[in-house]
């Protein structure tokens, strides 16, 4: 197997286990969070950090946006600060919601909540930058076509494909055109589902990662026996895995299984608002799990130390791969076709 090059890293057998600290929508608005959450990253020993980026009108529809929502009126606050980035007022909130609520401010809506989350071109400005002086590479999934040629004006290291997004073609077709290497999460898809994903993209420079999309996800559902699934089935490809439970023992076992690529979601704390916090690893978790990683590395640790023979049984599974009842309903809301 020849091994991907992100940038100055090489990943597959016989390489480092490269981690991702997913930061997605976790910052919540804010892009002094998402700079915090990016040095956190830094300070734990990752080696890359991963935001998610959509084009709203593309991704929802007008109904799904108009749909009422209530949420933490600090996404709001924080919105309203990054339409004064840089000290020119800009547009984050689309002028029917500013006006709307100006008059009244708990009328809100989903698609207040979706332009509140979404960064621009000046927050990924700032992200790069912030990235590039603290020596992290960053990248991002992108849920649409637009969104993956706005991610490819970036001097990203690779780019992501959400589970969700397995199963949209076009914009399999619009990621890999940009010519860097993919990553591809399999989460709530069959096998079938996953070797057309891998028809469409090609093998060249293409990393699969084992995923169980519910959230947060149960140690038990982790069958990570499904990695050496995927490696049989497409052997040229590195595989790794994308983990969502609260915990960290599935994501080690995974790597003393061999994963070349470890991408967790990170948070300042598990308590602040937002829908992927409590499935994320909060900042003692995220440095815990780099440094037992290294060590399974360096030999000077074995999972043994940490898992018993009851829970390796229970994590590994019997790497038959199907798709969970929680996987349906996380698809049947996110899946893009």
């Amino acid at each position: 197997m020849k091994a991907v090059c992100f940038a100055d890293r090489k990943i597959g057998p016989g390489n480092p286990c490269y981690v991702i600290a997913e930061i997605g929508i976790n910052h919540n608005g804010s892009l002094a969070i998402a700079k915090r959450l990016i040095d956190v990253a830094v300070e734990a020993g990752c080696d890359a950090v991963k935001f998610q980026k959509r084009d709203v009108p593309t991704v929802y529809t007008a109904e799904e946006l108009a749909t009422p929502r209530a949420f933490d009126p600090s996404f709001i606050a924080h919105a309203r600060e990054r339409a004064m980035l840089g000290g020119k007022r800009r547009m984050v909130l689309p002028d029917e919601a500013c006006a709307r609520l100006f008059i009244e401010p708990e009328r809100t809506t989903n698609g207040d909540l979706k332009w509140s989350l979404e960064f621009g071109l000046a927050e990924f400005d700032e992200i790069e930058r912030h990235c590039k002086s603290r020596g992290i590479h960053f990248a991002a999934s992108s849920w649409d076509g637009l969104s993956a040629h706005f991610m490819n004006g970036f001097d990203v290291a690779w780019h992501k494909i959400a589970s969700p997004c397995l199963t949209h073609d076009d914009l399999l077709r619009r990621v890999r055109s940009n010519r860097k290497p993919v990553i591809l999460s399999t989460g709530g898809s069959t096998l079938e589902q996953i070797t057309h994903a891998v028809e469409v993209l090609g093998t060249q420079d293409l990393v699969l990662l084992h995923c169980v999309s519910t959230y947060p996800a149960r140690d038990e559902d982790a069958n990570l026996e499904v990695m050496n699934l995927l490696r049989r089935a497409f052997p040229d490809v590195p595989v790794g895995y994308s983990g969502h439970e609260e915990g960290i023992l599935p994501s080690l076992v995974a790597a003393s299984m061999g994963a070349c690529v470890i991408e967790r979601h990170i948070t300042l704390d598990k308590k602040m608002p937002g829908s992927d916090q409590k499935a994320s690893l909060a900042p003692a978790q995220m440095a815990e799990l780099v440094t037992k990683i290294r060590a399974l590395e360096a030999g000077t640790a074995k999972i043994t130390d940490w898992a018993s023979a009851e829970d390796l049984q229970k994590i590994c599974g019997d790497g038959v791969k199907r798709v969970l009842d929680g996987e349906i309903a996380t698809m049947k809301k996110l899946r893009r076709v």
